[in-house]
């Protein structure tokens, strides 16, 4: 199955379009003329094999993922198992399928312990508030949904929360800018409770006065929750800008040192010529990608498959 089931009446064609459509430049930078460079009779395997590998590098596939694409590929050649531009696309279809699969794991919502809670983390601008209200409109049809505002250090991320809480009518638990964070995580769990509520999404500050700040409050988020109801089920959810390329990776690292991460959605691939960013996370970090993000509509959120994203990546229908 290309895609995972997503509570959603678009067809699986839809969902295929918007794809390919998010991964455009990212495919532009990869294959591009592609077929037609094997075909040159005036170029040999290694500088073949090079101008691959620049285009990896320059989509941000990363040095390692990139190396392990061109072994496997140069393997191939000197065993002439590849003989076509169709030989070559296909080729790089089953590796870059087999480096993406680890890291293929959709969200499970269990309710069997409520609410459910989804703590979403991540630098400022990398989506993460948008993000909070495409994935709330994904699952308000199946489950009865509530938002924390957990981001207090910034204003805006106050408003826009309850922007998209009164968009999707999804109720959304505020306390007033300057509130203590934790405060405020607390009381939506409270409130999850008092209202069956099957989950819990919530945003947290994408910065504080420094890095070390940010963390500290996270895991006092984390302390929170736990005290709260010391079985809860707790889904760390960290939101990356693909445009970043390696810096989002860097950022992945830190999160994950600092407080675990569960899972990872990556935002903006529409923008971004540095989609390859996904094969870099899935090698060097192994964390599950759950969704990613390919649009600014409230529908371009879809889970992560590795079939359907490379599928995309090598499209060259029109």
């Amino acid at each position: 199955m290309l895609f995972a089931k997503t509570k959603t009446t678009e067809t699986k064609t839809g969902l295929w379009a918007r794809l390919r459509t998010g991964l455009e430049k990212t495919r532009a930078v990869l294959f591009t003329d592609l077929g037609e460079l094997f075909n040159l009779k005036n170029r040999s395997r290694e500088e073949l094999l090079e101008e691959i590998e620049n285009r990896l590098l320059a989509a941000d596939v990363g040095v390692e993922a990139s190396k392990q694409i061109i072994r496997s590929l140069s393997q191939s050649l000197q065993k002439n198992r590849i003989n076509s531009s169709e030989d070559l696309i296909s080729a790089l279809q089953e590796l870059m399928v087999g480096l993406l699969k680890p890291v293929e794991s959709n969200l499970d919502i269990s309710t069997a312990h409520k609410p459910f809670t989804i703590l979403v983390v991540g630098v400022n601008g990398a989506g993460k508030t948008t993000t909070i209200g495409k994935l709330a409109n994904l699952y308000k049809d199946d489950y009865r949904v509530i938002l924390a505002a957990g981001d207090t250090f910034r204003a805006a991320a106050i408003e826009q929360l309850q922007s998209w809480g009164d968009r999707i009518q999804i109720p959304v638990i505020t306390h007033t800018q300057g509130a203590d964070s934790s405060a405020v995580i607390y009381d939506s769990l409270q409130a999850a409770r008092d209202k069956q509520a099957d989950i819990l999404i919530a945003d947290t500050a994408g910065r504080l006065q420094n890095k070390s700040n940010l963390i500290e409050e996270l895991k006092k988020i984390r302390r929170t929750i736990t005290k709260f109801d010391p079985v809860t089920v707790v889904e760390t959810l960290l939101v990356l800008d693909a445009s970043n390329g390696q810096n989002a990776l860097a950022q992945a690292e830190q999160f994950h040192e600092a407080i675990g991460i569960s899972g990872i959605v990556l935002t903006k691939l529409d923008g971004t010529a540095k989609g390859g960013i996904v094969f870099a996370i899935a090698g060097k970090l192994r964390i599950p990608i759950r969704f990613l993000g390919t649009g600014e509509k409230i529908t371009d959120l879809m889970p992560f498959n590795a079939e359907s994203f490379v599928t995309a990546l090598l499209s060259t229908e029109p």
